[in-house]
């Protein structure tokens, strides 16, 4: 899951059931897997999704030699626009996964290594107070013990002053140094957005440059995807799906992201297509030495999380799946790949319309719980289609 703190999830109302959008490689056939229909348990899930209030979700599976998506549910409750399989979303967490691999580049140039200190390295960091040497690795597996910086934000129902201004990586490490760093939590596995916040000053100083512009020039060009962005968008965006919550009962169109642009930890705004680019990329050995790739997915302290990634069992192979998880209060996003690049998944709920856990705590379990939903259905639906290893 990508947090479990406030403001960096965000989430969602009440709405639709329409189906819509769907595509498929039409001159490849479906493989031959153990179901007729491979595609029709995971269909029936997102039914159950929309029947539950979801306002769309947008999917996409590919294997070798074939693609299926499709699109269900509204772009806006404003319009009722039919949602796109190409529609762009908010994929919050899943920006982590793309921000390690920017830092592995880091490593694969010889500029820093896995295990070097960031302490004198990175801008602002001696602010934090740290207990101790932080290493790169530590900030990558959530095992540096680093406070959350949303924990120094306000805790008001009233959520709207609180996401009306940019937390900058600059500002994330100001607000979590005003926060205790306990010397007991470090190398445990302790889930922290700052982590990533001072991973993209780390970026920045190595590079140069803009942690955005290193993003789009690293990683998002070279990697072909298209339409994934850090920037502030524009909420009127043809083709942008919307997210919403609810505040005192009023329901309130949540989809500016002015608090989370550019963020190296929950910024990226894509399609299920370039997440699934993405990870393909990554697993084929497109992105990153061999080296890097194993180090991004060995074992850590907390096993189901390496450096930016989740691990999953692969039905099909005794290597397991990799996922990168999002999680913000009006959108749910996972990406799922074989470790051998061969099969991908990506999913998208824009969820519920429903209070944030600062009006109603009850509200947060079940956007986790729908994480969980969706990283099962996609991992099934690959079950479905790939071969069983021998």
């Amino acid at each position: 899951m990508s947090t479990n703190r406030p403001v960096w999830r965000r989430a969602v109302f009440a709405a639709v059931l329409a189906v819509t959008g769907c595509t498929y490689t039409p001159d490849e056939p479906v493989p031959s897997p153990s179901s007729p229909n491979p595609f029709g348990s995971l269909e029936n899930q997102v039914k159950l999704f929309m029947n539950d209030g979801a306002v769309a979700t947008v999917v996409q599976v590919k294997w070798p030699g074939g693609e299926w998506s499709k699109a269900f549910g509204m772009r806006d409750l404003e319009t009722r626009t039919p949602a796109q399989p190409t529609g762009r979303v908010q994929i919050a967490s899943v920006t982590k996964t793309m921000t390690a691999v920017a830092v592995l580049k880091l490593v694969d140039d010889h500029l820093i290594g896995l295990d070097d200190p960031v302490n004198d390295v990175i801008p602002g960091f001696t602010a934090l107070k740290p207990p101790g040497p932080i290493t790169v690795r530590q900030l990558l597996s959530h095992t540096s013990g680093m406070p959350e910086a949303n924990d120094a934000l306000p805790r008001d129902v009233d959520f709207r002053p609180s996401v009306s201004r940019t937390m900058t990586m600059e500002r994330g490490l100001q607000l979590a140094g005003t926060l205790p760093w306990d010397g007991s939590s470090v190398g445990s596995f302790r889930y922290s957005n700052t982590n990533y916040l001072a991973l993209g000053l780390l970026i920045q100083e190595l590079r140069h440059k803009p942690f955005t512009s290193v993003m789009r020039e690293e990683i998002f060009g070279p990697l072909g995807l298209k339409s994934t962005t850090l920037d502030h968008l524009d909420p009127l965006e043809s083709g942008l799906l919307h997210g919403y919550v609810t505040l005192r009962g009023e329901r309130i169109d949540t989809t500016d992201n002015i608090f989370s642009a550019g963020s190296p930890a929950v910024g990226a705004v894509s399609t299920v297509e370039d997440m699934n680019h993405f990870m393909a990329a990554l697993f084929q050995g497109r992105a990153i030495s061999a080296a890097s790739l194993g180090a991004m997915t060995a074992k850590t302290v907390f096993s189901p999380y390496g450096l930016g990634l989740w691990e999953h069992a692969d039905g099909c192979s005794p290597q397991p799946r990799y996922a990168g998880r999002g999680l913000f209060w009006d959108y749910q996003t996972v990406a799922v790949s074989s470790s051998d690049g061969r099969y991908q998944a990506s999913m998208t709920v824009t969820t519920p319309p429903l209070p944030t856990e600062l009006e109603d705590e009850s509200t947060q379990n079940m956007r986790e719980l729908l994480v969980g939903q969706i990283e099962s259905t996609l991992n099934e639906a690959l079950d479905r289609l790939c071969a069983p290893a021998k």
